[in-house]
Formats: C-alpha cells, structure tokens, sequence
C-alpha cells in the first residue's frame, strides 16, 4: 500500500505511471505491505482463473518474494509503477520500500522490478 499521495498519468518509460503528488524527502517511507490493499493471490487460483484475469495479473503482479507460491496484486496505484535501472525508491527489505533521494511534486516513481523477481531481467529479454 502506497504511504504517499500519488496520481496516474502518461509515463515516458511506458504506457501510464505513478506520479508524486507532492514532494517526498529522500529516505521516507513510501510503500508497506497491507493485507487489505496487497491481494496474495495463490498461484493455483492464477493458473484457473480466466485468460483476461491472468493477462491482468501477468502484466501487474509479482512473486511474494516470502510466500512461495502466491503472488502479490496492489490494489491502488502502487500497480501502476514503472521499472529503472536507476529508481528512485529501494524495495529490497521485502514490506516496506524507501525513496533513495528526494522526489519532486509531478516526477515519476520508479523501481527495480529486479527487486521483486530475480529473472526479471531474463523475462524482460524474452518478451521484448
């Protein structure tokens, strides 16, 4: 669940982004693991669920990366955030993820998707 205002807009990176809605310092807490907004999702039900739900969590899911065998769908913007080489947050603790500098009002919030699924680099090759 994001701990931050944010907004969805045209993204440079692709398609659509998750946006600052305000200034956010560097170091603050930006994202944490809530149950209630942070679907676990077995992966026995992704894999009977029908093609359009599957294509949905395909492109905005990731391995619960301390829950083998679910994985993890963000209800709010959260979803909606972008991949960098050079993010602005850190994700690495899993449960909550922090900004690595400050982040003006109207930037895009960026991640390492690598942070969430180790072959994201090798997946990202193959459907390129």
């Amino acid at each position: 669940m994001l701990l931050i205002r944010t907004y969805i807009a045209a993204s440079a990176i692709q398609g659509v982004g998750v946006f600052a809605a305000e200034p956010i310092r560097k170091g603050a807490s930006i994202w944490r693991l809530d149950p209630d907004f942070d679907r676990l999702i077995p992966i026995e039900k992704y894999k009977t669920a029908p093609p359009h739900l599957r294509e949905l969590l395909d492109r905005y899911a990731y391995p619960s990366p301390d829950r083998p065998g679910f994985i993890v769908y963000e209800v709010d913007n959260g979803r909606f955030m972008n991949h960098s080489e050079r993010p602005n947050t850190d994700f690495s603790r899993y449960g909550g993820a922090t900004t690595v500098r400050a982040i003006a009002a109207g930037e895009e919030i960026t991640c390492d998707y690598g942070e969430f699924f180790e072959d994201f680099e090798r997946l990202h090759l193959a459907t390129a």
